[in-house]
């Protein structure tokens, strides 16, 4: 996307972690529109849980020095019923989260159902209709696979974010810099 007027775009990458498959997605966000950039998956073996971590890690680090995003967004942690589950999600956040610190970027937070609210108007919508709604925001020819759309959802609930919209993401996103969390 080009520069317009002076103003520089925002390029946003969106991450959806989880143990097994990380989703990611990328967008440009110059004025209002935001434009797709790119969107995947980063598949862990079925490997040791630290071996998987590294995967994560490792797959992030070439998504960000191919892209060069200029903010990242992620999910924020949720209670989940299985605990082992939530722990597992939690270390692959973690690895996550490290790799982003690590090329000095600044990290935002949101919930999964401030990402449903912003994308498809309705917090408890399901993985279908994020789905749908992306592909329509983005003008995508096809549906992206669920973790990739899920990624591509929060980096548009980051857009809109900073572009001041009034969504509950806007009031209670959390942002991480210079190792201090601010409001």
């Amino acid at each position: 996307m080009e520069e317009r007027q002076g103003v520089l775009p925002r390029r946003i990458l969106g991450i959806d972690p989880g143990s097994r498959i990380t989703g990611y997605g990328v967008i440009e966000l110059c004025g209002t529109q935001p434009a797709y950039v790119a969107s995947g998956c980063i598949r862990a073996s079925d490997t040791a849980l630290e071996q998987r971590l590294a995967q994560i890690y490792a797959g992030l680090a070439e998504v960000i020095g191919l892209h060069r995003p200029t903010e990242v967004s992620v999910e924020r942690v949720f209670m989940a019923k299985n605990a082992d589950s939530a722990l597992k999600l939690g270390q692959a956040r973690g690895a996550a989260l490290v790799c982003v610190a690590n090329h000095g970027l600044v990290i935002a937070e949101y919930a999964a159902r401030q990402i449903k609210q912003a994308v498809t108007g309705k917090g408890g919508a399901d993985k279908t209709q994020v789905q749908h709604m992306v592909t329509a925001i983005l003008k995508l020819s096809a549906t992206p696979q669920a973790d990739a759309a899920d990624a591509l959802a929060i980096a548009l609930t980051h857009a809109y974010a900073g572009q001041g919209f009034d969504t509950s993401a806007t009031r209670t996103a959390r942002r991480r810099t210079s190792g201090r969390w601010r409001l």
